[in-house]
């Protein structure tokens, strides 16, 4: 595309009104080798050293791991005239993979000196918002984009004066980085990057833990599942973690399988079942547990023989995973998965012969690991005392507290918000006083303030700043259109307050120049009001409606008088006299009222009550409409 006269060049990532940004629940990262004295060619083999490295040390740290949807995953790229590596992860609702990825490139990173790891996610450079009490105030959201890096386990931040001046200039142009401008700033102005303990420490917080943490995020359970689901968990069991993620996010077109009446129907027919231990994610496996599902209709005998309370609950689990699996290779939009395509392969193995299920004998000697499920219940009175932050004993879990690293992490939280609270410099907004940052607010109020003498005190802006309650009553009415009040409670139609309300505030000691715009406002709310007098928009008592509103009015006056036994007369002739009903406005919402028959609608949204159903006009009860017969059925 060419370019055109103003500049445009696409929408391309370059496109300033349009910023690139991440889908939801994903993380990104990419790798650089940053070295002067390597040429291009150099590089790249460097970075296909990197990839190997990176690929022996998740199969050393994820022997056993699962993820929750998807996996770390790297590839060479050139963009901007530099090779890289780079990779993005979606991770569903598992926050662990993200902080897991963070690690193994931290980890990386101090194998490979040379090696400098950028992380972002939905949510941009949140390893800084994890440090958001360490960092300098400067170091604000607007500028701090490819700011962050990861070298030899450290964390490093680019300040101003290196993206900006690396020629020891005095320019300040707080902004955010390019990429190609970030890598400059570390090649040639290393010894200026910023590196704090502090930072370090709150930003790499949640990979304290690590990398025990990684089996403790696995949860082993005991299920009943058909003979040939269990071989393919076998086989691979992060199978597992597509089959939950179609069971969660199941939707009425999916559940369609499941509504077979013959179980030879069915890929995974409940029949031949055995027990076998199932390795989901601990995210994975609360989803399945949380879960109400309505048990299938060939799966109703299975679970209805089960008496006993703990076989039961594995069948149940066994059912909704079994179920999961049978929605993820029947639905049309799983078809392009990996895994779908991988365990379709193994069920034609099987129905070929090439592949045997397992004998009962060889299923039992896979192991009969279970854990615990106390990690599911949480005491929520003890929540609230970590909520209050008035728990005792930091780091041991009490009873209902089954998490220990959630609470860990409840309490950093909770201490953090504390010391946010604590903070006299900090307002509604964060932290004050942002070192001149995002000035064009306070060049606005300065503005504003021109009028006030720089050596004057606040006490004596105070003094010459009033605030008259009346006056700004009567000016707020007559900006409106409507008659100011005079003292004696009656409308003064004549118009003449305006004079006096700006002599009062030329009277008020401020030098009417500084108050320009003020008269200019009410300059042009005259001009308004008299065009729209001259056009009748505020002409409330219009006599094109006359005859209609004297019909509303008696009518409203009769109930009144109905009602007036108990109350005093003067009263009511103060009602009577306030009356000022719109004929049309009324006719015209009841009109609306009664098309909705009862429903919500445009006249009960607008009025913000719902009238019952006219029943001279609506149907019948005893004669169900047609959509109603639907809404049954469905």
């Amino acid at each position: 595309m060419e370019n055109t006269a103003d500049g445009f060049e696409g929408f391309g990532k370059d496109f300033p009104e349009f910023p690139r940004r991440l889908p939801d629940d994903c993380v990104e990262y990419s790798i650089y080798v940053l070295d002067q004295t390597l040429k291009d060619d150099e590089i790249r083999e460097r970075l296909r050293n990197v990839h190997t490295a990176t690929n022996t040390l998740t199969r050393k740290l994820l022997k056993d791991f699962i993820w929750q949807r998807e996996d770390l995953s790297l590839e060479l790229v050139r963009e901007d005239g530099m090779s890289s590596l780079r990779g993005r992860t979606n991770y569903g609702d598992s926050v662990q993979d993200e902080w897991l990825i963070v690690y193994i490139l931290r980890e990386l990173s101090k194998q490979f000196q040379d090696v400098w790891v950028k992380v972002v996610d939905t949510d941009g450079e949140f390893l800084l918002i994890e440090a958001a009490n360490s960092i300098p105030r400067w170091l604000n959201p607007e500028i701090a984009d490819n700011r962050v890096w990861i070298n030899n386990g450290q964390l490093f931040i680019i300040p101003v004066i290196s993206a900006t001046d690396r020629s020891g200039g005095s320019n300040d142009d707080r902004r955010a980085l390019t990429l190609k401008e970030a890598c400059t700033c570390i090649r040639e102005a290393r010894s200026q990057l910023i590196h704090s303990s502090n930072i370090e420490a709150d930003a790499f917080y949640r990979l304290r833990n690590y990398p025990q943490r990684i089996n403790d995020s696995l949860h082993h359970a005991v299920v009943h599942v058909p003979k040939n689901l269990a071989y393919i968990l076998h086989q691979n069991a992060a199978y597992i973690s597509p089959a939950v993620e179609a069971f969660y996010l199941r939707d009425p077109i999916a559940l369609r399988p499941l509504q077979a009446q013959n179980q030879n129907d069915l890929v995974f027919p409940p029949k031949d079942l055995v027990t076998m231990v199932v390795k989901f994610t601990k995210v994975g496996f609360a989803q399945v547990k949380s879960q109400r599902f309505s048990t299938p209709a060939a799966w109703t005998s299975v679970v209805s023989t089960m008496k006993d309370e703990r076989s039961r609950a594995q069948t149940e689990i066994g059912m909704k995973i079994t179920s999961g699996f049978e929605m993820l290779v029947s639905d049309p939009q799983y078809q392009d998965h990996k895994a779908v395509r991988e365990i379709k392969i193994l069920l034609e193995d099987i129905r070929s012969g090439d592949d045997q299920l397992p004998s009962d004998a060889e299923i039992s000697q896979w192991g009969m690991v279970e854990d615990d499920e106390t990690w599911l219940d949480v005491n929520y009175e003890d929540f609230e005392n970590e909520l209050s932050g008035t728990r005792q004993g930091q780091g041991t879990p009490g009873p209902g507290f089954g998490d220990k690293f959630a609470q860990e992490d409840l309490q950093k939280m909770v201490a953090r918000f504390k010391d946010f609270l604590e903070d006299d410099a900090a307002g509604s907004e964060g932290a004050e006083d942002l070192d001149d940052m995002d000035n064009e607010n306070d060049a606005d109020e300065d503005e504003d303030d021109d009028h006030v003498s720089g050596d004057a005190s606040s006490e004596e802006e105070d003094g010459v700043v009033s605030f008259d309650e009346d006056k700004f009553a009567t000016m707020i009415r007559e900006m409106m259109g409507m008659p100011p009040e005079t003292k004696d409670g009656l409308s003064n139609a004549s118009g003449g307050s305006r004079a006096s309300i700006v002599g009062d505030v030329r009277a008020s000691g401020v030098d009417p120049s500084a108050r320009e715009e003020e008269l200019e406002v009410l300059r042009l709310s005259q001009a308004m009001e008299a065009e729209l007098k001259a056009a009748g928009a505020l002409q409330l008592d219009s006599i094109a409606h006359a005859s209609g509103m004297n019909g509303i009015k008696n009518k409203i006056k009769d109930r009144r008088e109905l009602a007036a036994e108990e109350e005093d007369s003067e009263d009511e002739n103060d009602n009577d006299g306030d009356l000022n009903i719109d004929f049309n406005l009324a006719k015209n919402l009841l009109e609306s009222f009664k098309s909705q028959t009862g429903a919500a609608g445009p006249g009960s949204s607008i009025m913000g009550m719902r009238l019952p159903r006219d029943e001279a006009s609506a149907t019948p009860h005893n004669q169900p409409t047609a959509n109603s017969r639907q809404a049954r059925q469905f």
